[in-house]
């Protein structure tokens, strides 16, 4: 079964939610994980994008928009269906994905923002009434 994760931030920043997404595309990458960031919007999508060529200057990611190539072994994308299967889901946006079970793995990132919290707080009990087992992580 998928293994759902809550990693809660200690602040509101959003772009602490976006540096940690590169943190964790960056984790899964170096692991051999195929990765999926599901963004919220193609804004949100392409700020990402632009923050992954930045996010580290000694180390690449490689990484793609869903639309260039979603064979990347990071892509970022909004609601498309994933090419790989097995991989790290990283959750940026405000509902479950459709595509949950193609993932070994779900993270769904946390900040103290009052209207994302309630998001997420509502997210965890629904991943719990589809019968996972979700956990909460501090960082």
């Amino acid at each position: 079964m998928t293994r759902i994760e809550f990693y809660v931030l200690p602040d509101a920043n959003p772009l602490g939610r976006l540096r940690a997404a590169c943190q964790l595309a960056a984790k899964g990458w170096q692991h051999g994980m195929r990765v999926f960031i599901r963004c919220s919007d193609d804004a949100q999508a392409s700020q990402l994008d632009e923050l992954l060529w930045s996010f580290r200057a000694e180390r690449f990611i490689p990484h793609e928009l869903h639309a260039d190539d979603p064979q990347a072994p990071v892509v970022i994308g909004v609601e498309q269906p994933p090419q790989a299967t097995q991989g790290l889901l990283v959750n940026l946006a405000p509902t479950l994905s459709s595509h949950i079970d193609q993932f070994s793995r779900v993270i769904e990132i946390v900040n103290q923002e009052p209207q994302l919290l309630t998001v997420c707080r509502d997210n965890f009990r629904l991943y719990r009434r589809q019968g996972y087992d979700p956990k909460r992580v501090e960082l």
